[in-house]
């Protein structure tokens, strides 16, 4: 029998007004500081079984995948309107975003690229407004709730989006893994300096086919 592994693709978006169109039910929020293991359960470096290990798919939107995206030049190399919510955009990235209206809602940049959008079974977490994947979305609780234990992350952009959700799991109890070959940057620097620096801190880094061959 195949394995399969929970899928979630995660949006960027500056308003809770864009809905993708292939959107799953829509979980109840929940968030929490808390970790979602012990210390005595946490879940690092235990064996990665397809049953209880969830794919993270951040921000595989046409803003950075496609062609015409305002992002993508800045990281095919590494590839091979509304900001009322922004948290925090008059500091840094968060700054560029809403000074270019990046992912604004409903429009094309900030929809699915046409080969990511969600197939049958897959989940789609809402919410998210700053970089880290869990604060305001509903991320924790489709872990939670379908008894996931392994997270392996992939997906825009290393250094930022990736690199916070990563840190977040990892203090939460999750065996995290981050897929190096499967994430994309502004620059080879910036790739460089996660992939081969503060992965290997917070999570198993790993190529999407060594990935593969653990489930």
């Amino acid at each position: 029998m195949a394995k399969s592994i929970l899928a979630l693709a995660l949006l960027a978006g500056c308003s809770d007004a864009f809905q993708p169109k292939a959107a799953a039910p829509r979980a109840t929020v929940a968030v929490s500081a808390d970790r979602v293991f012990s210390a005595a359960e946490a879940k690092g470096g235990a064996e990665i079984k397809a049953e209880t290990t969830a794919l993270l798919l951040i921000e595989y939107q046409n803003e950075f995948t496609t062609e015409g995206g305002k992002l993508h030049d800045a990281v095919k190399d590494s590839m091979a309107a509304d900001g009322s919510d922004n948290p925090n955009k008059g500091l840094g990235i968060l700054a560029g975003c809403a000074a270019d209206k990046l992912f604004t809602a409903g429009e094309w940049g900030a929809e699915f690229h046409a080969s990511m959008a969600p197939a049958a079974g897959d989940l789609v977490v809402e919410g998210k407004k700053g970089l880290d994947a869990f604060p305001g979305t509903n991320l924790e609780q489709l872990l939670v709730d379908n008894k996931i234990e392994s997270v392996a992350l992939s997906g825009f952009l290393t250094n930022c989006c990736v690199e916070s959700s990563m840190r977040t799991a990892y203090e939460k109890g999750f065996n995290t893994i981050t897929l190096t070959d499967l994430c994309a940057t502004t620059s080879p620097e910036g790739q460089t300096g996660a992939t081969e620096g503060t992965f290997g801190m917070f999570s198993a880094p790993m190529t999407g086919e060594e990935f593969l061959g653990k489930l």
